[in-house]
């Protein structure tokens, strides 16, 4: 109950609010060669967000209810979500998000989402993720930069650790990921840009002793660590809206080579392939089935503990729902998830999704993918703006390994 509480407490009422900042007169999106149709129009008549239940029910707010007129004329819309929540790696958490959405003239939804977290364990988190695409979609600036300090559990590397066993890490962390990508033909982006993951004042411990090593792993697992290095990335996105994907194919593959002169501690060289499909189902109806598929290997080399591939440390954090963050964690990981979303009021004002996945990492000692572990799951969605389509999610996922627990999102999944 105290949960159920919490999520209401955060999804409906606490502060939220919305502005609408007019940004001059944007012409509408060009939908000749986008896959995602029910994109337009924007809104349906009947079509309902928090904001048109906030001005029903308490008319004297200074709330601009959206309309399907208001991408039209121009407006962005920011959204300003105080959030009380938990998640399994902070327990209680207090949070600002703040989402930025907005189209240039002719081209596809831009979103910049700003986040500052305080949790329970004592994690401070300052975010910064944007997807900003330029006039006619010439350019797409991505960007992921992180500002952390997160003590945390690691359970060790590969698929065969427990729960009950973990070493207590402590550390702060800046990450800066940035990437430019230009346009080489319809939906198709090639991208080059900089990434870098500097982890200092790590604490490896248990409750008897301080650790050195982890599972025979000593690179950064105390003091600080460093990768740092250009990445090249081969994009291709037929969506019209990354918050809320309605049709289309993400494919993303990003080459990094970390470089002892750029201040690598080890030179190695990693490759993601990150894909996405998003197919209406039934056939007409604006029911989603999402697939995806997240596959991180390191080609080479040897990366710092903290940098090796692992659950919830994906992009958006969300790799993994129905287990802890650093869950699992090797050099090379791969993963699948399938998600049905659906609504399940007529004025899409509350949504609800189903979804499965499954996860492995290689072991240290062979190098192989030798077991996989899945994950179901179910989750409610609550629309805060139906022009940006950006959701309130709350998920609550079973691991086969025992784990479990409640994830929040503003906006999709993936």
């Amino acid at each position: 109950m105290k949960i159920l509480a919490i999520v209401f407490a955060g999804l409906f009422f606490i502060s939220s609010f919305f502005t609408n900042c007019r940004a001059g007169k944007l012409a509408p999106p060009d939908t000749s060669t986008q896959n995602d149709s029910i994109d337009t129009p924007i809104v349906k008549p009947g079509y309902k967000d928090i904001a048109d239940v906030l001005k029903q029910w308490f008319p004297r707010l200074p709330i601009t209810p959206h309309d399907s007129e208001s991408l039209q004329e121009g407006k962005r819309f920011i959204l300003v979500i105080p959030q009380i929540g938990y998640t399994l790696q902070t327990r209680g958490l207090l949070a600002v998000v703040v989402n930025a959405a907005f189209r240039q003239p002719n081209a596809n939804m831009s979103s910049i989402t700003a986040t500052l977290q305080y949790t329970q364990n004592g994690q401070l988190i300052a975010m910064l993720n944007s997807l900003v695409w330029s006039a006619d979609n010439q350019f797409l600036w991505s960007s992921d930069w992180r500002l952390m300090h997160y003590p945390q559990a690691t359970y060790g590397l590969g698929m065969y650790t427990t729960t009950d066993r973990f070493v207590n890490m402590d550390y702060a962390y800046l990450r800066m990921y940035q990437t430019l990508s230009r346009r080489l033909s319809s939906n198709l982006y090639a991208g080059i840009g900089y990434s870098l993951d500097y982890h200092w004042d790590i604490d490896s411990y248990t409750t008897h002793r301080e650790i050195r090593s982890i599972s025979g792993y000593k690179l950064g697992v105390t003091g600080s660590s460093i990768s740092s290095g250009p990445t090249l990335s081969l994009l291709y996105d037929s969506r019209r809206n990354a918050i809320n994907p309605n049709g289309g194919l993400y494919v993303n593959a990003v080459f990094r080579a970390n470089m002892s002169l750029l201040g690598s501690d080890e030179s190695y060289q990693s490759l993601l392939i990150d894909a996405r499909k998003y197919i209406h189902f039934p056939a007409k109806s604006d029911n989603i089935l999402a697939l995806w598929s997240y596959n991180a290997f390191t080609l080479n080399g040897n990366p710092p503990f903290l940098d090796l591939p692992s659950t919830g440390w994906d992009y958006t954090g969300n790799l993994g729902r129905g287990f802890i963050q650093g869950r699992f964690r090797g050099k090379n990981l791969v993963y699948a998830e399938t998600e049905y979303r659906f609504h399940i009021t007529n004025n899409r004002l509350i949504g609800g999704v189903v979804f499965a996945n499954a996860q492995s990492v290689t072991e240290q000692s062979s190098g192989q993918f030798e077991r996989i572990i899945p994950s179901v799951g179910t989750g409610l969605r609550l629309k805060m703006n139906k022009i940006s389509r950006v959701n309130f999610s709350v998920d609550y996922g079973f691991g086969f390994d025992g784990s479990s627990g409640f994830f929040f999102n503003l906006g999709e999944v993936f």
